[in-house]
């Protein structure tokens, strides 16, 4: 598969899959929590409150992978595997656009100063469980 094509790929699984898995480091051993993800670019962001302790764990190692497209069917499906860096984002334009009702369970709406986002920079995207192929790494 071409890189244009994994590319493309690798955009579709992000773009059709809210849900995931976010990895990050605690005492140096993984720590993983399901998250959901906004794509924008191959960048993701996904929203959390400031005051969290992946918060304090990104803070002390930015590193972080996330795990995107495996769901429905089980050991059929494609997915998508990142490895990358965190940073917190609090810009309002951010929290405006990607604003959803349903985080009132959390939030005092999108101005509320402890709606952040988690900004993961992607160092290398692996794509598995693709028809049987083997993993193929999408060159950024």
């Amino acid at each position: 598969m071409s890189q244009q094509d994994l590319r493309k790929e690798v955009v579709d699984i992000l773009s059709n899959h809210r849900t995931g898995v976010l990895s990050s480091v605690e005492n140096n051993k993984p720590h993983s929590r399901y998250m959901t993800f906004y794509n924008e670019d191959l960048t993701l962001f996904t929203p959390t409150k400031a005051d969290t302790e992946k918060i304090e764990e990104i803070e002390k190692n930015p590193a972080v992978s996330v795990l995107l497209g495996y769901e429905d069917k089980g050991q059929s499906d494609t997915y998508v595997e990142i490895a990358g860096t965190s940073t917190i984002n609090n810009s309002e334009q951010l929290k405006k656009q990607f604003w959803d009702e349903s985080f009132n369970k959390w939030f005092d709406g999108p101005e509320d100063p402890n709606y952040v986002f988690l900004q993961i920079q992607p160092e290398t995207v692996r794509i598995l469980n693709n028809q049987g192929e083997p993993p193929q790494e999408l060159h950024l």
